[in-house]
């Protein structure tokens, strides 16, 4: 069998990559973008005036460094922009009432929301570690809880911007965007 004559060759045309964009934007996309992400207009604003970054782990670095200057304010700001991810498909009914009722508890107790990173949990055992962890930081004193949440805010931030600089398309790919309409 013989084959057509090849086509030339010829090259894409160059699209930035994401932090290459991010980089370029003008300060107040940037700012929108990490807002997305990060949930704070001061941590947004210090990350953003601190462009470029040469790759995405200095972003991710800068980020990480910026999250542990966060007042109480800013940080209660970004926890107000949290929620918990959604429990899998087919979880009992059961389950949705014991997560309302220890995050109920969890939120009078300390004022802000609960918030857990669970990148790194199957989606079967999410149920189970979110109950298992408003269970143990229920018994945290305010000052550790707040560091405990501050931890996980952060962990959260970096995922979503990861993933976002990676190409994911919007910060809220990560399971605990929240809700429609925050």
């Amino acid at each position: 069998m013989t084959r057509g004559p090849t086509l030339p060759a010829h090259s894409l045309p160059h699209l930035p990559k994401p932090l290459d964009a991010f980089n370029a934007a003008p300060a107040g996309e940037a700012r929108a973008v990490l807002l997305h992400c990060l949930r704070s207009p001061r941590w947004s604003h210090r990350v953003t005036d601190h462009r470029p970054y040469p790759d995405l782990e200095s972003l991710l670095a800068a980020a990480d460094e910026a999250a542990y200057d966060l007042s109480p304010a800013d940080l209660a700001e970004a926890l107000a922009g949290e929620s918990l991810p959604d429990l899998p498909e087919g979880t009992y009914s059961a389950a949705h009432m014991a997560m309302g009722a220890a995050r109920a508890a969890y939120e009078a107790r300390f004022g802000h929301a609960f918030v857990i990173y669970l990148g790194d949990t199957h989606p079967d055992e999410s149920l189970d570690r979110i109950l298992e962890a408003i269970r143990s930081r229920l018994a945290n004193d305010p000052e550790e809880e707040r560091v405990v949440a501050a931890d996980e805010l952060r962990r959260l931030a970096r995922d979503r911007l990861g993933r976002f600089l990676r190409g994911a398309g919007n910060c809220a790919t990560s399971p605990n965007a929240p809700a429609h309409g925050k």
